[in-house]
Formats: structure tokens, C-alpha cells, sequence
């Protein structure tokens, strides 16, 4: 182990320096709307004229390079996150289209490529769906997406930027910016939709700097810091802000209720934390792969690669490593270490999933965690591991498993 962190002493010192430069630009946002004590306070009932919620729309709007944003306890997941930015947005006889090939797993039936009929998903409504596959190299397809928003209508792009299930390397903000000048140089009407999860704070700019119209995350990943409860943020411009706030709440009531319930201070101090947090998490995300890959197992993304998410993927081609690896990383945990994660038949997810998250928070994937479908090439994905020195001893036991099941 010792002899990996060795070998990428210069990739840990490149994650810290782009964990600077988000803290200062955290801090410079805290400082700028004058947070104080006060915006910690908690409202109940409607919560109108909620202090510290409205302030903190405004520091994630600064932190994102974005007109506005919505940040809430009550957002439960990023799937619901982005859920309410398509209902918000798309309308009857819309069509959306994913740049980046198919969805992640959660969002399928949202949009209703599978899952129950008149379950109130996007095509009951009357919403088209379309995809762009990416390059076999697993990069966009700038030419394919220029060439389809020149001779189709849309009303809105998806892009998912990191890997999800599959075996790809996450988006970077660099081709997310491409991507999007693609689309508005054919069509400037065309609302481009960053699901941001797991990629906050990673790079040193969120696709919001770049000219996407709206970025999407979780709490429970790397926004939140490992501090958030729950909730989610939507971050872009304030007309579609607007628009989402009134799927998330009611028309007419939009962003102006939703009382605070005394979550404000975990929301704020876990962002004041979340650029160094997702450091220690990208730091485990390398140990991992380097640690796997001279076990002569195949990893993506390679240890010393740029990354644009904290998600490491490692092909074990065996049902019985897939579940000794997520079951190490369980007996890893601080939390619920005696636990013995199976794979159960999760909802949203297409095959059984198998998920190790020992973790203050329930379901907290910036915490140390591993998850993966029961499916060939049984591909483990790792993410989180909030004090690095505590997650690799999760990568140890994994890497001890690995050994025994051998």
C-alpha cells in the first residue's frame, strides 16, 4: 500500500490543488452573502421568508457560476432532483434527448423506458424520448449531436456526467462544454441539463461555468460534504429555476415555501467542508485503482487519469468477487461493519444490486461505499471515504478478499 501512494504522490498533490482552489471559491461565496449564525436558525409551517434557505440558493448559485439555484432538505435523492427539472421543463409533445447514451438506471422509468404504465412517468405525459450513443471510445459524438439538434426540434438535452453503470470514463467539464456548444450553435433554445452527481467539486469548474442551463446533485454525495442529512440542489438559470420550483412545490408557490426544519447548518457546513472531502474521496478513488490494477484487474478510471468523479470501477469478472469486494468494503466501514450486504432486487434498478454503505448517513455514497448490478462483466463500483487514512483500510480488506476468494 505504502508503495502505491508512493507511486502517485504527484496525482494526490494534483487533487489537493484543485481542492484549494474550490475552497477559496466556497469561502469567497460564504463571505460575499455575509453568512452568519443567523442563517442557521430553523422555520417550520409554510416556512416563508426562510433566512437561511434563501441564503443558501444564493451561495450555491455563486459557488456554481450560476443566475440561481434551489436547494432542499426535502429533495430525497438526485433522481428526484432531476426528475423535477424535466417535469418543470418539459411539456406534452416535448422531446428531450440524452447525449450520453442511455440514462442511469433510476431514470428509466421517470422517463418510461421501462417500469409500469400510467405511473405518471414522462411518456404518459406525452414526452418524447430520444439518445445519443457515445463514440466505442466511450467520448461524445460532437459531430452526431451538432448533426441532430441541426434537423430535430427539442426542448431539452441530458447529460450524465459520470460513468453510472457502465465502463466509460466520466465526462469532463471540458467535453461537457463541447457537448453543449454542439447543441446551442444548432439550436440556442434548447435547455441543457447537467446531472452533476458525484462530479461536484472535482474539477476546478461545474458545468453551470461552462453554459449549461441547469446542474443537478444530491447532498448525501459530494455537495453535502457527509454532513448533510439529506436534499438536493438544482443550480442554472432563474427561469428554469423558477419553473422547477413550482414541479417541486406547487404553482404559484414555487420556491417561496418549504420550511428549513433546523437543516440549515448541516447543509452549509457539510458545502464548507465539500471541496475537501471529494479531495479525500478522488485520494481513496486512486489507491483503489492502483492497488487493483497490480492485482492485474482492470480499472477505469487508470490510477494516475484526470478525473471528473469520485466513482472507481473495477471489472472482477466473477459473481463471488463482485461480492467479496462489497462486502469488504462493508466490514470497512465505521458504521454497521458487522453487517453482511446481499444483493436484492433494489427499486428503480433493472438487475439485483448488491450495496455496501456503512454510513452516518443512510445511503451516503460521499462516505466510504461500493455498489454494483449482479450482471456480466460484474463490474464493483467504489466511491466516497470521507478521512482518507479510515478508507483505505476498506481497500485493504477488498483487497485481502480478493486474495481468499482466489
Amino acid at each position: 500500500m505504502h508503495q502505491t501512494e508512493e507511486d502517485f504522490e504527484d496525482v494526490f498533490r494534483r487533487i489537493d490543488e484543485t481542492a484549494a482552489v474550490n475552497q477559496l471559491r466556497v469561502l469567497k461565496a460564504f463571505q460575499k452573502h455575509k453568512i452568519s449564525y443567523a442563517h442557521f436558525g430553523e422555520t417550520s409551517g409554510y416556512g416563508y421568508d426562510d433566512l437561511g434557505r434563501d441564503a443558501l440558493d444564493a451561495v450555491y448559485a455563486d459557488i456554481f457560476g450560476a443566475e440561481d439555484a434551489l436547494v432542499r432538505h426535502n429533495i430525497v435523492s438526485g433522481t428526484q432532483a432531476i426528475a423535477s427539472c424535466l417535469y418543470g421543463i418539459l411539456r406534452p409533445g416535448d422531446t428531450m434527448v440524452s447525449l450520453a447514451g442511455g440514462p442511469y438506471d433510476t431514470l428509466e422509468e421517470v422517463i418510461g423506458l421501462r417500469g409500469e404504465t400510467d405511473s405518471g412517468s414522462l411518456k404518459d405525459f406525452g414526452v418524447h424520448y430520444e439518445q445519443i450513443e457515445l463514440l466505442p471510445d466511450g467520448t461524445p459524438d460532437y459531430h452526431g449531436i451538432s448533426e441532430f439538434f441541426t434537423r430535430k426540434k427539442c426542448k431539452l438535452a441530458l447529460i450524465q456526467r459520470s460513468r453510472g453503470y457502465s465502463w466509460r470514463d466520466s465526462l469532463t467539464v471540458e467535453e461537457i462544454e463541447k457537448m453543449i456548444t454542439a447543441v446551442k450553435a444548432a439550436d440556442t433554445d434548447v435547455v441543457c441539463l447537467v446531472d452533476n452527481c458525484y462530479g461536484e467539486f472535482v474539477e476546478e469548474k461545474e458545468p453551470t461555468h461552462v453554459g449549461a442551463d441547469l446542474v443537478v446533485g444530491s447532498l448525501i454525495k459530494n455537495a453535502g460534504g457527509s454532513l448533510a442529512l439529506s436534499g438536493g440542489y438544482i443550480a442554472g438559470r432563474h427561469d428554469c429555476i423558477e419553473k422547477v420550483a413550482c414541479r417541486l412545490t406547487a404553482p404559484g408557490l414555487g420556491r417561496h415555501t418549504g420550511a428549513s426544519l433546523g437543516f440549515n447548518r448541516n447543509m452549509y457546513q457539510g458545502l464548507f467542508f465539500a471541496p475537501h472531502v471529494t479531495a479525500q474521496s478522488l485520494k481513496t478513488a486512486v489507491l483503489c485503482a492502483g492497488m487493483f490494477s497490480k492485482l492485474g484487474f482492470p480499472v477505469c478510471p487508470a490510477p494516475d487519469a484526470v478525473r471528473s468523479d469520485i466513482i472507481q470501477a473495477v471489472r472482477l469478472e466473477s459473481p463471488t468477487r463482485l461480492i467479496a469486494f462489497c462486502q469488504a468494503i462493508q466490514k470497512g466501514s465505521p458504521i454497521d461493519s458487522f453487517v453482511t450486504p446481499e444483493p436484492w432486487d433494489m427499486p428503480g434498478y433493472e438487475h439485483p444490486v448488491i450495496m455496501a454503505a456503512g454510513a452516518f448517513v443512510q445511503g451516503a455514497s460521499i462516505e466510504l461505499s461500493a455498489d454494483a448490478p449482479i450482471c456480466s462483466p460484474y463490474i464493483a463500483y467504489m466511491q466516497g471515504g470521507v478521512v482518507y487514512d479510515a478508507a483505505k483500510i476498506g481497500i485493504l480488506k477488498a483487497v485481502d478478499a480478493m486474495n481468499e476468494v482466489n
